[in-house]
């Protein structure tokens, strides 16, 4: 290679994240890093996916809460379309589950948005190179989860999954409040969080859930 073309060894970055401040402070740290060029960015789900497909590259780096859908879901397709891009999931979202779910949709590193000066960089050049990476506390935790494959995926509570059931059952919130001796105001808030964990938003969308996880007798 010679001096006059260093960018064609350059490790290739598109950004997805639904900020414009974010992503701006991510392309500073990124491209203050020799041997890594961005080469476009992204706010919201079917953007990150055109640009992958678009200028192929090397490392995409996915917030998970973005408009447009679920990043979660988009990673196969990602994977798919973009069969060279290496995506590496950049978020808040500190519960294992979420690490493991991308992982398991084929992402191949997972780095909380608080350590990303520390640790994005290298999870870029591992995934460039098919390497994973995950943060190390979040690896910690996951190692120390006992395995529960019949359960549901999304480390819903005891509670969550009492209210889940309800609702799937065609209870109100105000119905569920009364059947667990609870406020409505602590109802809703146990939906959000199941809403959130689950990615669903819909009652729909939860019964399915509920189904497939055979949380909800439907014999009788």
């Amino acid at each position: 290679m010679t001096e006059d073309s260093p960018a064609s060894a350059d490790i290739t970055v598109v950004l997805a994240d639904d900020h414009a401040v974010v992503r701006k402070g991510l392309r500073l740290l990124v491209e203050a890093e020799d041997g890594l060029r961005v080469v476009a960015e992204a706010g919201n789900v079917p953007d990150a996916l055109r640009m992958a497909r678009a200028h192929r590259p090397n490392v995409l780096v996915l917030d998970l809460n973005m408009p447009g859908g679920s990043s979660l879901e988009a990673i196969p397709t990602i994977r798919e379309q973009a069969s060279m891009t290496a995506i590496v999931v950049l978020t808040m979202q500190n519960d294992p589950s979420f690490a493991r779910q991308a992982l398991q949709a084929g992402a191949l590193g997972f780095v909380l948005k608080e350590a990303a000066d520390d640790e994005l960089l290298g999870a870029i050049k591992l995934a460039a190179e098919g390497e994973t990476y995950l943060n190390p506390r979040l690896g910690a935790r996951l190692a120390a989860q006992p395995s529960q494959p019949s359960g549901p995926p999304d480390d819903l509570s005891e509670r969550e999954l009492e209210v889940l059931k309800l609702i799937a059952l065609g209870h109100t919130n105000a119905e569920v409040a009364g059947q667990l001796y609870l406020s409505v105001r602590t109802v809703e808030s146990h939906r959000a969080h199941i809403q959130q964990k689950t990615r669903l938003s819909s009652r729909a969308e939860l019964v399915r859930y509920a189904l497939e996880h055979q949380l909800i007798d439907t014999s009788g």
